[in-house]
């Protein structure tokens, strides 16, 4: 493991993490809100903006080598590619760049948010929700999309070094194995929970729902908002634990 400043560390994560949430929150906005040019769009638009969203939040994260999700970093820390401090700075950083790309969305859709009349529309730009709420089965759905994930990282490190800081064998495109990804979890998996898949993508944007002066917002439901933190933490550290074995008898 390379020496890392974690000065570095917080804004890479920061930066990546924000334009994240800004690009993947946006094209929700643009499809759900009132009087957009992108209206009805419909979920494989959303499925892929979010790919692309992960795309380029990678490429600007190179430094932390893109955690973006602490899913991702407890598996990450519990095999042992980093170690506690960064864990810990990365997790900051993602929940602070999520509130602050959340905050980038709403001020570059502002006018469409006091359009919309309905706020479970407003509150789905920022934050997932179940199809049919029911918490055990919500949270499983979210443990098995993020176990997908985060096993799907682990197999694609064989492709590149993992390393702070060095970027994969592939380049530029290391990045794009992980954000196709995410748009078959979205395509496959999202229709039950919306696939947070990353306690900070869900966690950060509610709570820039929860402070923001949105018109006629109402709730931020917070008796949810457990499932895509949990769920996802979970399924993480599942595939760390499995990825040794399952990965060793595949290859």
């Amino acid at each position: 493991m390379n020496e890392v400043d974690l000065g570095l560390y917080f804004v890479s994560e920061l930066v990546g993490t924000a334009l994240l949430v800004l690009l993947g929150c946006g094209v929700v906005a643009n499809v759900v809100l009132a009087k957009t040019k992108g209206a009805g769009g419909g979920t494989l638009m959303i499925n892929w903006g979010w790919g692309l969203a992960v795309f380029a939040a990678v490429l600007v994260s190179a430094y932390s080598g893109a955690v973006l999700n602490p899913a991702v970093g407890l598996g990450l820390l519990l095999a042992g590619t980093i170690s506690l401090p960064m864990f810990l700075v990365a997790t900051a950083a993602e929940i602070v760049g999520g509130v602050l790309g959340a905050a980038l969305c709403w001020a570059s859709y502002r006018q469409h948010f006091d359009a919309e009349e309905d706020p479970a529309n407003k509150l789905a730009v920022f934050s997932t929700g179940p199809a049919i709420r029911s918490y055990a089965h919500n949270l499983v759905t979210e443990v098995i999309a993020t176990f997908v994930l985060v096993f799907g990282i682990f197999a694609f490190a064989d492709y590149g070094d993992v390393n702070v800081g060095v970027p994969g064998g592939l380049g530029p495109l290391a990045a794009l194995p992980v954000a196709l990804l995410v748009v078959g979890i979205g395509a496959s998996l999202g229709g039950p929970t919306g696939y947070a898949i990353n306690p900070a993508r869900d966690l950060g944007p509610r709570i820039a729902h929860a402070i923001l002066p949105i018109k006629g917002k109402g709730s931020s439901d917070w008796a949810y908002s457990w499932v895509p933190v949990v769920g996802p933490l979970v399924g993480g550290a599942l595939a760390a634990l499995a990825a040794p074995v399952l990965l060793g008898l595949a290859g």
